[in-house]
């Protein structure tokens, strides 16, 4: 299973003040991401949409049939659109490869996309509060995803200890990478080292711990890659999905930690996505990866990710933050496109995006945010407060 090409918007952008609709975005997509493969419209066997909340931030649903509203050479092609919350972009890459590994096409054209800037935070915050347990959890928040994941951070204190500036720090990093990444949202954004901090003006809090710069920030954008099978002959240097890892579990966060009360990872499920993704691909550890794009929606959920990954023992993530093991150049670097965080998190292309990422980085065409000599990425998406997980790891083609 290769991802032979791909494209990713500009994240930065703002498409309801460029009277732009998920048509121009699909249009926008679809072109380029066949453009890069060297792949025609005429080879595509299947469509495979991500998107979580299109109904909700534009009223437009039924996006799989959007590729062949705005590419009449797909039309008839079958198409399917996926919804997983944040994960959504992962779901329609792992439904896109059971399609070429059971035969049934050779070709498969993926696509993530969300428009997000159609409402203000506060609205924007309640659409997405569809993803979690509605009507039973977060009900006296403001913003349920920062709520949710202040809980985590308050479980990590109260089991291992959590000093916040790991969360600033991590926080910092990413936005530091995304100024190398010329598709990034905040690569433009100004900040100052107070913006780093526990400084109430300059970085206020959003829910409990979580700070606006712990926060991902709504994001309008897409992302796409094409897929083909190994009977596929590839025009283009190409990247083997060599392993991966889903697994889901309940929706409310409170059953997650309550079922990991004696274990030693806090979300043990993520851990075994991880593991999955690894046993596949044959990969031992984390020391056999060269890097990773991880989901960092909040500085929170990377801090999780740092432990999980097996980067350091449960509850020490702090060491490879405080190590400086996560920079590029480090042991491990860790969203070098500046992730959610730095990079943007349009929900439906998160998943899509991370994969081409990957993809560049073991062909080698990552630019100025290149991993020197990488040849092993992994991702992790998750969807909710890790509800929905995947990971997948990337290698180079050979």
């Amino acid at each position: 299973m290769s991802v032979i090409g791909g494209y990713q918007t500009d994240f930065a952008r703002n498409t309801v003040r460029e009277g732009l609709t998920f048509a121009d975005l699909f249009a926008e997509t679809v072109q380029h991401t066949l453009d890069r493969a060297a792949v025609s419209p005429a080879e595509v066997g299947v469509i495979h949409v991500g998107n979580a909340f299109g109904q909700l931030f534009t009223g437009q649903g039924h996006l799989g049939g959007l590729p062949a509203t705005v590419e009449p050479a797909l039309w008839g092609v079958p198409a399917v659109r996926h919804e997983a919350a944040c994960a959504s972009g992962s779901m329609a890459v792992l439904g896109a490869m059971a399609d070429l590994e059971a035969g049934r096409y050779d070709v498969a054209l993926v696509l993530g996309a969300e428009i997000e800037k159609t409402v203000d935070a506060a609205l924007g915050a309640q659409h997405m509060g569809a993803a979690a347990w509605v009507g039973h959890e977060g009900e006296t928040a403001k913003f349920m995803w920062p709520h949710m994941f202040d809980l985590l951070a308050d479980e990590y204190d109260r089991r291992y200890g959590l000093d916040d500036r790991y969360l600033h720090a991590i926080s910092e990093l990413n936005v530091r990478n995304a100024r190398r990444n010329p598709n990034a949202q905040t690569r433009g954004w100004n900040y100052t080292p107070e913006s780093f901090t526990a400084d109430d003006i300059a970085n206020p809090v959003v829910e409990g711990r979580i700070r606006r710069t712990d926060s991902s920030a709504l994001t309008d954008g897409a992302a796409g890659v094409v897929l083909v099978s190994d009977r596929h002959p590839a025009a283009r240097p190409s990247a083997v999905i060599a392993g991966w890892g889903h697994r889901t579990v309940g929706l409310p966060l409170a059953q997650k930690l309550a079922r990991s009360a004696d274990e030693p990872y806090v979300l043990p499920h993520v851990r075994m996505t991880i593991l999955d993704a690894f046993a596949r691909a044959s990969v031992a550890d984390v020391g056999d990866v060269d890097l990773i794009e991880t989901h960092d929606c909040f500085s929170m959920s990377e801090y999780a990710a740092i432990d999980h990954f097996g980067i350091t023992a449960p509850g020490d993530s702090w060491k490879a933050v405080e190590a400086g093991d996560l920079e590029i150049g480090g042991r491990i670097p860790v969203n070098p496109s500046g992730g959610l965080i730095g990079g943007g998190h349009p929900v439906g292309a998160t998943g899509v995006r991370m994969v081409l990422d990957a993809y560049k980085q073991v062909t080698g065409t990552a630019g100025e945010y290149q991993v020197a000599g990488a040849k092993t990425a992994v991702t992790l998406n998750i969807g909710g407060s890790t509800t929905t997980c995947a990971a997948f790891v990337v290698t180079q083609e050979g």
